[in-house]
């Protein structure tokens, strides 16, 4: 029997953030097309014969209780009556409040981890239902395909990208969720697309904009800094921003110099963080859960 499984969070992209409504409970109707790339934190379960959750590592800036493994696991544990525990080895690669989805993947891989290893048998379906009450991406990555999204990010189609590479900075400035949403001057009125409207654009239209990004770059400045560096690093690019930020990303062109990029952003300002990543098409715990 397994008692260890490691597994890989991948981080996403939006390629646009579109804010169509708000419901009346405050929640925000969005839609956007999430992009995984191959930029991942790790997670390592480990099933303790004790009655508990706890985290084995200290992660900076991240209080165990308020991180989304240890929830994720709790709430999973309540689910299911379940009179055992796990110690969580959360190793962090992600940047914390980038617009990356790193803690909703976490909690996702730890959902998709915890099935497998307790045994517990649940489909991706349940697992989404109780990752929702964890966050809104987190049924994303338990669906584990690129995929339009709608609603409040429970709402998911799978959708065909392109293979493509990305350069993603990171200045440095998480921001807050919450601040994003809460912002008086935050479009919410976006007419709606559809899955179709996009493909057509050929994903690369310059009416898909992120609705966050305005209000990003009044709270952080930093976020309009790597949009004018990209812009200046990667000549006609369209460069933006990914969920609430305060990441900042942009599609190379296939011939692209990724080695004469990698020496350009050895030269970031202090603190910030530049990658070249690939999107991928399947989270790569896809298939430890079945389908329904």
């Amino acid at each position: 029997m397994t008692d260890v499984i490691t597994l890989p969070a991948p981080a996403k992209l939006n390629l646009f953030l579109h804010i169509v409504g708000r419901r009346a409970d405050g929640y925000h109707l969005l839609q956007s097309v999430f992009q995984l790339i191959d930029w991942c934190d790790t997670v390592t379960l480990k099933a303790i014969p004790d009655n508990r959750i706890c985290r084995s590592n200290p992660v900076a800036g991240l209080a165990e209780d308020a991180d989304l493994v240890v929830r994720a696991a709790r709430l999973l544990k309540a689910h299911t009556n379940l009179k055992t525990g796990v110690e969580i080895e959360l190793r962090k690669n992600l940047p914390i409040g980038a617009g990356l989805g790193g803690g909703s993947s976490d909690a996702a891989s730890t959902l998709i981890g915890l099935n497998y290893l307790w045994n517990l048998n649940l489909s991706r379906s349940e697992l989404s239902e109780i990752g929702l009450q964890l966050g809104a991406d987190v049924p994303f990555f338990i669906h584990g395909s690129n995929a339009f999204v709608e609603g409040i990010g429970e709402i998911i189609h799978d959708i065909s990208l392109p293979d493509q590479t990305f350069m993603v900075i990171f200045p440095h400035r998480g921001i807050a969720t919450k601040a994003i949403f809460e912002h008086p001057e935050l479009t919410r009125d976006h007419a709606p697309i559809t899955i179709d409207d996009f493909l057509a654009s050929k994903c690369a239209s310059e009416s898909f904009l992120n609705d966050c990004q305005a209000v990003a770059m009044r709270i952080c400045p930093e976020v309009k800094h790597a949009v004018d560096w990209i812009a200046g690093a990667v000549p006609f690019s369209r460069p933006q921003m990914s969920g609430s930020g305060s990441c900042v990303f942009t599609a190379l062109p296939d011939k692209a110099d990724h080695a004469s990029l990698e020496h350009q952003m050895q030269n970031l300002p202090r603190g910030w963080v530049g990658r070249i990543v690939r999107g991928i098409n399947k989270n790569p715990a896809y298939n430890l859960i079945s389908s329904e």
